[in-house]
C-alpha cells in the first residue's frame, strides 16, 4: 500500500474543519490496482473549486495508472449546494462514459443529498467492501478494467 501525504484545500482559522485530501494506493487480487482518495473536513462554497479539481486529478491519474478510483467520504460535510455540485462536476468525465466513482461511506447527511442529486457519475456505498465487492463482481460501473 502507498500512501501519499495529507495536504490541506483550504484552512480558515475559526471556520469550518479544513479539507484534508490523502491518496491510499492497493491492490486487490480480484479487482487490481485501487487509488482511494480520503477526504476530510467540511467542503464549502470556499473550497468547492478546489476539491472539484482535486478529485478530478485523482480520477484522471487513477485512468492512467489503470486503477479504480474510490473516494472515501467516511470524515467528510457538505456544507452547500456547491460542495455537491463539485462531486458532480468532478465526475462528468465518468458518467458521459457510462461510469460512475464509488463513493464509499459517507456520513448519512452526505448519503441523502448525494441520494437526492441523483449524480449519475457517483455510486454509494454504505461500506469500502461493499465497493470492493461491486468492483470484485464487475457489476458496478466504475469501470471495465481487470487485471492482467
Amino acid at each position: 500500500m502507498e500512501n501519499d501525504q495529507l495536504f490541506p484545500v483550504r484552512v480558515r482559522p475559526g471556520g469550518p474543519a479544513p479539507l484534508l485530501l490523502q491518496t491510499v494506493h492497493e491492490h486487490r487480487p480480484q479487482v487490481g490496482g485501487i487509488s482511494v482518495l480520503k477526504a476530510r473536513g467540511t467542503v464549502d462554497a470556499c473550497n468547492a473549486v478546489e476539491f472539484t479539481e482535486a478529485l478530478a486529478e485523482h480520477i484522471a491519474h487513477a485512468d492512467e495508472a489503470a486503477e479504480h478510483p474510490v473516494l472515501d467520504l467516511t470524515e467528510v460535510y457538505l456544507a452547500c449546494a456547491a460542495a455537491v455540485g463539485s462531486l458532480d462536476r468532478a465526475t462528468g468525465s465518468l458518467a458521459c462514459s457510462g461510469r460512475a466513482l464509488p463513493v464509499v461511506q459517507p456520513r448519512p447527511h452526505v448519503r441523502e443529498a448525494l441520494r437526492t442529486a441523483g449524480l449519475p457519475g457517483v455510486q454509494v456505498h454504505a461500506t469500502m467492501a461493499s465497493a470492493l465487492h461491486t468492483l470484485e463482481s464487475g457489476t458496478g460501473t466504475s469501470g471495465n478494467r481487470r487485471p492482467g
